[in-house]
């Protein structure tokens, strides 16, 4: 009969390879106990579900009964030990509060108590979800549960702590079971998908390791179940099974509200709504984003990396999205996108009418004469002004020098996107590496000049390359006096593969192009090295 891959890997000691993780502080004191034969009499397991609580009970029970037990590890090998995990152990006993919630099921608690184990050292007793019981089956359990007999210990397990009268909490010790990180889960993922012979990605992994939400059991359920068949486990798959979205149709849906594009907003929802994809479970990865931009805006740059749950990739993206809104704006955003979330729940068959509407809203605050909707445009209105009295600045202290455009190639407008006119894309050679310093030679021996921002550009790429994109708006560009030639330097290697491609390539032609910036027939040349920026123009400030 087949096993639960959960239950099948289900940890049996409290460390080493396969046992119990991410609980240290409960572990420790639990195998010093082990290993001194100073055991409570009483234990109060509390935390979220799937996070260890009723394997370290288990465990617990074979610590305290176990005939060899190994630096406060049981053994696993006695009978104590075997007939626990097997579920054959007479004086273990696992009951479930949840049904079994009255009076009358305490009372034969009470009763059995008084017998000595028949076949191990000591009679557990492992009550699960134990806020369940009614308040007369808390009232009738204190006083066994205060001193009970010496053959017998008790372990109580609750994901609801506070649902728990204090009279039973004072008599137990106590353990705060806490959510398990993204990189442990991650890690046990992959070791069961080595031990079961199942293809698994890391970037898999660590995307199922979130969908789990800091617990074991879920992590390990969504991975058999995108396994299911015999099917590699990829990035790919996850998002297909568990219908997810990803962060760069999040990314997309962030860079087309910043610039009220309804165009976008219609495309990002409709392709969402013709996938497999719930829209439902898309708006609410779309509120986590929305969040984590809000917390990237408030933290350090040294609390941003433990706090956010990103890899490197991810994180540009979440910069160059974060950058794009004000945080009045994002707190504007909340209010419409929960009532969005409400209205989703109570009439499923609009959830698509409910998500374009709201995001179309959520672009165009004129739409609203809220409270926050004013102070979100005031706050755009503010940004804008102080951009333009800091450009005004560099303009009269000589530092800044704006390139001139001929007055017959003007700037296409970002909202009417053109058609890209190279009907066979063909295939680009990879440009050669640059030598050191290749924007100060550029500029100082053929008279480059700066692109002021490259975040037009970017836009441009969002749809075919979002990650690339996200890296180019951060970069820095200059272009030749004849715009035929153009300079983009980025921060690392990572990111100049990401633009270098041949097709990524052939579309940063097409976009520089369609933005006025090149020439027919113009090069581009991509380098590393590119500093910081401490402050970017919004697109519709930026010159290019």
């Amino acid at each position: 009969m087949h096993q639960a891959l959960y239950r099948k890997y289900r940890p049996k000691s409290f460390d080493g390879d396969l046992g119990v993780v991410g609980q240290d502080h409960v572990t420790s004191v639990l195998k010093y106990e082990s290993e001194h034969g100073r055991f409570s009499h009483a234990y109060l397991f509390c935390g979220p579900r799937g996070t260890g609580k009723t394997s370290c009970a288990k465990i617990l029970a074979k610590a305290v009964n176990c005939e060899h037990p190994v630096n406060g590890n049981p053994c696993g090998t006695c009978f104590a030990c075997r007939s626990i995990d097997d579920g054959t152990a007479a004086d273990v006993l696992e009951m479930d509060a949840a049904s079994n919630t009255g009076v009358d099921y305490i009372r034969d608690i009470k009763e059995a108590v008084t017998y000595v184990p028949a076949a191990l050292k000591k009679r557990i007793y492992i009550i699960d979800e134990v806020h369940m019981l009614s308040t007369s089956a808390f009232n009738a359990l204190l006083k066994t549960l205060e001193e009970p007999p010496e053959h017998v210990i008790f372990i109580l397990a609750t994901t609801e702590f506070h649902k728990l009268p204090a009279t039973v909490v004072s008599r137990c010790q106590r353990f705060d079971f806490r959510r398990i990180r993204t990189e442990v889960l991650a890690e046990r993922l992959l070791r069961i998908a080595e031990l079961e012979s199942i293809p698994l990605e890391k970037d898999a992994a660590i995307l199922l390791s979130k969908q789990a939400q800091g617990g074991m059991r879920d992590a390990i359920s969504l991975f058999e179940l995108t396994a299911a068949g015999g099917h590699e486990v990829t990035t790919d798959r996850v998002k297909e099974i568990l219908g997810l979205a990803g962060i760069e149709t999040q990314y997309k849906a962030a860079v087309a509200v910043s610039k009220n594009d309804a165009s976008s907003v219609f495309r990002i929802i409709g392709a969402v709504d013709a996938s497999s994809k719930d829209i439902a479970v898309f708006w609410a990865e779309l509120i986590g984003f929305w969040r984590d931009m809000l917390v990237y805006k408030n933290l350090s740059d040294e609390d941003k990396a433990s706090y956010l749950d990103y890899t490197e990739p991810e994180m540009r993206l979440l910069h160059d999205a974060a950058r794009r809104l004000s945080p009045e704006a994002l707190r504007y955003h909340f209010t419409l996108m929960d009532d969005a979330l409400r209205d989703m729940a109570r009439l499923p068959q609009t959830k698509r009418l409910t998500a374009e509407l709201t995001l179309l809203r959520m672009g165009d605050a004129s739409l609203d004469s809220s409270s926050e909707a004013l102070l979100a445009r005031i706050a755009a209105l503010e940004e804008k002004v102080s951009l333009l009295e800091e450009q005004a600045s560099r303009i009269a202290a000589g530092s800044f020098t704006a390139p001139q455009r001929p007055a017959d190639e003007p700037l296409m407008p970002l909202e009417k996107s053109a058609p890209d006119e190279s009907p066979a894309h063909p295939a680009q050679p990879e440009p050669a590496q640059n030598e050191a310093n290749p924007v100060e030679n550029e500029k100082a021996g053929s008279g480059m000049v700066p692109i002021l921002d490259l975040s037009a550009v970017a836009d441009r790429l969002v749809e075919k390359n979002p990650m690339g994109a996200s890296f180019l708006a951060q970069g820095e560009g200059f272009v030749s006096a004849d715009k035929t030639r153009v300079l983009i330097r980025v921060a690392n290697e990572f990111e100049r593969n990401m633009l270098v491609s041949p097709e990524n390539h052939q579309s940063l032609l097409s976009a520089l192009k369609l933005c006025g910036i090149t020439a027919p027939g113009a090069s581009v040349e991509i380098a590393t090295g590119a500093k910081p920026k401490a402050k970017t123009a919004p697109d519709d400030i930026a010159e290019f």
